[in-house]
């Protein structure tokens, strides 16, 4: 599967903060946690370009403010958003370790509990 890079340029550290901060308790927990763990992969020296790449597409799409199903429509707003984070982990599942999902579940439970 490849991920469409159109989005890449979207990606900012700043954007992917501001955007869990607005609207982690509308997109939900299961989407916040893997975008948590793509980011923390990005983070990661051990991560190759090439999934870096794939993770700075997907998470431009994230907090991209035009996608294909807009974010504020209830219920749906999300799944486009959730679609492209599943394929975006999948493709890079090898590198997302044991201790960053562990970082993502720590910062998850800062929010979420």
């Amino acid at each position: 599967m490849s991920i469409d890079t159109t989005y890449a340029p979207d990606y900012n550290e700043a954007g992917f903060w501001a955007k869990l901060a607005n609207f982690a308790l509308a997109a939900g927990r299961d989407l916040v946690d893997l975008a948590l763990q793509l980011y923390y992969a990005l983070q990661s020296p051990a991560t190759p370009v090439w999934a870096k790449a794939v993770i700075v597409a997907a998470l431009g799409y994230f907090i991209s403010p035009i996608d294909v199903v807009p974010d504020f429509l209830p219920v749906v707003g999300y799944a486009d958003d959730l679609g492209v984070l599943v394929a975006a982990v999948g493709t890079v599942a090898t590198y997302i370790t044991p201790e960053i999902k562990a970082e993502a579940a720590e910062t998850l439970g800062r929010s979420f509990d």
